[in-house]
């Protein structure tokens, strides 16, 4: 896979068109290392001049900024700042709603200035730009339903680019009762994700799941590493992982397009 870091671009003296800031679940997650690779598939297969930063790119620190640590978050975004600034960059593009969030509002206020976009926003725009089709492939006439991750929706407002690249597929997008502005959290975000379950008689992520089977999905779409690892727990928790699958959108156009 072709995947140039800023400092090999550096050192050639070139600059990409965009950085693609993996994250921690991208780089280390093996579920979510597919979701890297397939993106980058998509990526390469239409042209897109992009980098990573590999090793020098740290966490954004929003698990630390949403535990409550507000110092950590400062001095891990000011590390990130003075590398992407150094490297210039301009726009950045992540599969991680966390990321996207972080870097999109919250680095401004330290002194990291840049264009932030979702993954589906960017695949919409490669769309919209004619560097990609998309066609119906194997997910034609599939039920699909999108899980919208907290941070993407509710916090930013993106609804409509992952729905409309499911679409695409030429696939049946079915909705679960809570769904865009109504959207139910998997139970990771606010870094939730890294520590034990407080008492109650249902887990946040089986709660979901369940609203996710209502809808009878043939696929189950996520936007987000955390999400999907949620999700997927709660369809091993309701023995339905033979059914019903858990996939990224970059993995569904990687995998429709078989690249």
């Amino acid at each position: 896979m072709n995947v140039p870091t800023m400092a090999e671009m550096t050192a050639q003296g070139k600059q990409p068109d965009v950085l693609f800031w993996v994250g921690c679940a991208g780089s280390f997650d093996d579920r979510a290392k597919k979701i890297t690779k397939a993106f980058v598939k998509i990526l390469n297969k239409a042209n897109v001049d992009f980098a990573v930063l590999g090793t020098e790119e740290s966490c954004t620190g929003d698990p630390a900024k949403r535990a409550g640590n507000e110092f950590l978050f400062q001095m891990q975004a000011m590390t990130n700042i003075e590398v992407l600034n150094a490297y210039e960059i301009k726009k950045i593009v992540t599969a991680c709603p966390h990321c996207f969030n972080t870097l999109k509002n919250e680095y401004p206020g330290l002194g990291g200035k840049y264009e932030v976009l979702h993954h589906t926003e960017f695949l919409k725009s490669l769309l919209d730009e004619g560097k990609i089709t998309i066609e119906g492939g194997k997910f034609k006439g599939k039920r699909i339903t999108f899980h919208d991750p907290c941070y993407l929706g509710r916090a930013n407002d993106v609804y409509e680019a992952p729905r409309l690249l499911i679409e695409k597929l030429e696939a049946e997008l079915v909705e679960m009762k809570r769904c865009k502005t109504n959207g139910l959290c998997c139970g990771a975000g606010g870094a939730q994700m890294f520590k034990d379950a407080e008492k109650g008689n249902k887990e946040i992520n089986v709660e979901r799941t369940e609203e996710a089977l209502e809808s009878k999905p043939n696929i189950i779409a996520t936007g987000c590493p955390f999400c999907n690892t949620m999700m997927t727990d709660g369809i091993k928790a309701k023995n339905q992982e033979h059914n019903v699958a858990v996939m990224d959108i970059a993995e569904l156009i990687a995998n429709a397009e078989d690249l």
